[in-house]
């Protein structure tokens, strides 16, 4: 069931209990943890944390605690599956969902007793009336006994009998055929609702709310909610009029936190926190990185500019010559420019990028000040967080990245969030010259109703995209330089579904969908349902593990009978 007021029926609650904490690894909702860790310290509730890779991972995880404890808060993961049907808990355990992978399951909606979801009922949920889905079938046989076999010599006439027999019977072809009726318009309204998987608003935005109503929100709280949101921009979770919407909540809280530390402002200390709202480049890490790397590594300039072009290269010197700025300028780190040319640097790309058709250089977006030289845009954070989160360059476990990417959002660890940024251009890099070989070569072929790409073992840096978010970011990334470079015009249209190593020894691949490119995508993505219907019907070895149904694996060996079976599907 929907929890209406957050704070008395699920803090409350909470609040003289042992928690476990389940955390699904996405930077949304590492933010909600950190928000709800510093909420529970601040009331010393006790809790256990416990980062879950996928369904099998929280399985084992409830398994392994069910007994000690009674409550489990689950974010970003458990909302669209029956929980119950999954994990098979005893009756007195009581899970809080707070997730955002949409729609949400259900019999999770309608279980008054141990589900109690944390979603902000005003994201457009389309959940199903209750009478259009279940029904008391308690009642559907008990006239079963009038079927008119009674063979005890009874003294009513045999005519009489027959009649009354025939009435019932009737009665129950009717109740058997309006039975059929419902269960087929029930399938009909599932399928309907359940088709697409899409985002609602972020957790961190949700726990971030739960603070503010209890007067307990800092502004380490408030630039981690940003964060939150800001994940799923960069990540491409949410539509771009969601996004301005949410920046609007948000900048409320900020104005106000603002206004509130005034006095605190003009005494500026070694280690204060100052938040502010901006209109700032599209551009990756461009304030740690040089302004050349940025722009060529840059979804958005990269696309503009088709980068992987001699024709595009071309485009940039003239871009740089129109901005007037010196190439040695340019080429050296961004802390390093001159003062003069720093000042209005972003006055300056603003004008050259409309010139060159990129209106949209600019987007809304926060920055923080930690103490005096400490500087970060909130997608900068994202990105570092990201790939400390699956650093493939170290064996180590998900645990320990998730610990780390979860240390980098403390303004204690800076240099945490340093080794971040600097393994993150890594990743920008590796992503760019993946795209870059994957036009230039004709990798991605068009199969029908979708597009499709195959990184092969032994491509360079194909490691980091056995992740999920590493490869979920190429994959958009990969879409748009298609529809930039492509004259097909049918072909602009088409999702893509990308297939990456995952594990070798194991001869799996990683397979990951993604809707059309187009200005008004609702972001809806039907691949998770098509995942499941071609395996099903092709007895494929697949692996649905992930709490993002578009994502799955497969061995292999399997992969052309699946992909024949997506083709048939969806065609």
């Amino acid at each position: 069931m929907f929890v209406t007021d957050i704070r008395k029926e699920f803090y409350d609650v909470v609040v003289n209990q042992r928690v476990v904490l389940l955390v699904s690894l996405d930077i949304d909702a590492l933010c909600a943890c950190k928000i709800v860790q510093a909420l529970f310290h601040c009331d010393q509730v006790q809790y256990t944390l416990v980062p879950v890779t996928g369904w099998e991972n929280l399985g084992t995880a409830f398994l392994e605690h069910k007994e000690q404890y009674q409550y489990f808060v689950l974010i970003n993961c458990g909302a669209n599956v029956d929980l119950l049907e999954t994990l098979q808990p005893e009756e007195d355990s009581v899970f809080f969902i707070c997730d955002t992978h949409r729609p949400v399951d259900v019999v999770n909606v309608y279980n008054d007793t141990q589900i109690k979801l944390l979603i902000k009922q005003d994201d457009d949920l389309g959940v199903p009336p209750y009478d259009d889905i279940f029904r008391d079938d308690e009642d559907e046989d008990d006239e079963g006994g009038d079927s008119g076999n009674e063979s005890d010599g009874g003294s009513e006439p045999s005519g009489k009998r027959r009649r009354y027999d025939e009435g019932a019977l009737e009665r129950r072809i009717e109740r058997q055929r309006a039975k059929r009726e419902w269960e087929a318009r029930r399938r009909e309204i599932l399928f309907d609702y359940e088709q697409y998987e899409y985002h609602g608003t972020s957790a961190a935005m949700v726990m971030f709310e739960l603070a503010w109503v209890m007067t307990k929100d800092t502004k380490d709280m408030l630039w981690w909610t940003i964060i939150g949101l800001t994940d799923q921009w960069v990540h491409d979770k949410i539509t771009h009029m969601k996004y301005v919407t949410d920046i609007a909540a948000l900048q409320r809280h900020v104005s106000r936190h603002n206004h509130r530390n005034e006095d605190e402002e003009n005494s500026l200390s070694i280690d204060c926190i100052r938040i502010s709202f901006e209109y700032d480049l599209r551009l990756a890490l461009y304030q740690h990185w040089s302004l050349y790397e940025s722009i060529c590594n840059s979804c958005y300039t990269s696309c503009s500019f088709k980068l992987w072009s001699i024709n595009g290269q071309k485009k940039l010197q003239e871009f740089l010559a129109d901005m007037g700025l010196p190439l040695k300028q340019v080429r050296q780190k961004f802390n390093s420019m001159d003062i003069s040319v720093k000042e209005n640097l972003r006055e300056v790309i603003e004008e050259s990028s409309n010139k060159f058709g990129m209106k949209d250089i600019r987007v809304q977006t926060f920055s923080v000040h930690f103490g005096f030289k400490n500087r970060f845009l909130a997608s900068d954070v994202v990105h570092a967080a990201a790939a400390l989160l699956e650093n493939v360059e170290k064996d180590e476990c998900a645990t320990d990245n998730f610990i780390k990417a979860l240390d980098c959002l403390s303004r204690s660890n800076i240099d945490r969030l340093h080794v971040g940024i600097d393994l993150a251009k890594k990743k920008l890099k590796a992503i760019q010259q993946t795209v870059a070989s994957c036009i230039c070569t004709n990798l991605i072929l068009s199969q029908g109703p979708f597009l499709y790409c195959h990184l092969l073992e032994g491509t360079p840096d194909v490691k980091l995209f056995s992740k999920p978010l590493a490869l979920s970011l190429l994959c958009k990334y990969l879409l748009k330089a298609f529809v930039c470079s492509t004259r097909n015009k049918r072909c602009k249209l088409l999702p893509l579904i990308m297939a990456a190593p995952k594990d070798v020894e194991k001869g799996t691949v990683i397979v990951l969908g993604i809707p059309p490119e187009s200005e008004s995508s609702d972001k809806k993505n039907f691949f998770g349902r098509a995942f499941e219907k071609a395996a099903e019907s092709t007895s494929s070895r697949t692996l649905h593990d992930h709490f993002d149904t578009s994502v799955i694996e497969l061995k292999m060996e399997d992969r052309g009978k699946f992909l024949d079976a997506l083709i048939t599907l969806l065609s």
